[in-house]
């Protein structure tokens, strides 16, 4: 994306993995100034990959509390025999992921017949595409969606432990 701002051309995204040693040092360096307050990582579609990859390591050493995934991507659109799970199925670190009902990268339906550990829950926002969005005539606004959201967010937090 930065590419493109600067005149660039339109280039698919690195592959999460290459992008997991820099997003684990910036974490780290979070948790050397959290001061003993509640770091949860997470992301936004890829970012949320990203962070989900590196979220058990973080965990296990009590860098992070927690991981929070919006617009998971389970799988490329109109793909879903391709699924990017595989270390989900392990993950022991507490997570939640906020996902459209009808995110194509991974719809309610398809979600729940994964198999996946009780440390991920869920939070479904209604009639919400990838980016949350609704379809006119559903009864849901983006607005709405993205408060649930929030408040999905801001309640998983609170029922985190406190650090130690």
């Amino acid at each position: 994306m930065a590419a493109r701002r600067t005149g660039g051309s339109r280039r698919p995204p690195p592959k999460a993995e290459t992008l997991m040693p820099e997003y684990r040092d910036v974490v780290r360096s979070l948790a050397k100034r959290a001061n003993g307050t509640k770091l949860v990582i997470g992301g936004k579609s890829m970012g949320g990959r990203v962070a989900s990859l590196v979220a058990d390591d973080l965990y296990k050493i009590r860098e992070i509390h927690g991981l929070v995934c919006l617009g998971y991507p389970f799988h490329p659109p109109n793909t879903p025999e391709k699924l990017r799970t595989a270390h989900l199925e392990s993950l022991s670190c507490p997570a939640l992921i906020v996902q459209g009902e009808r995110d194509p990268f991974g719809s309610r339906a398809e979600v729940e017949a994964l198999s996946l550990p009780p440390a991920i829950g869920f939070r479904w926002i209604g009639d919400g595409d990838h980016d949350f969005g609704p379809r006119g005539r559903s009864g849901f606004t983006r607005k709405g969606n993205l408060a649930d959201v929030a408040d999905a967010v801001a309640a998983f937090i609170a029922e985190l432990p406190q650090p130690r």
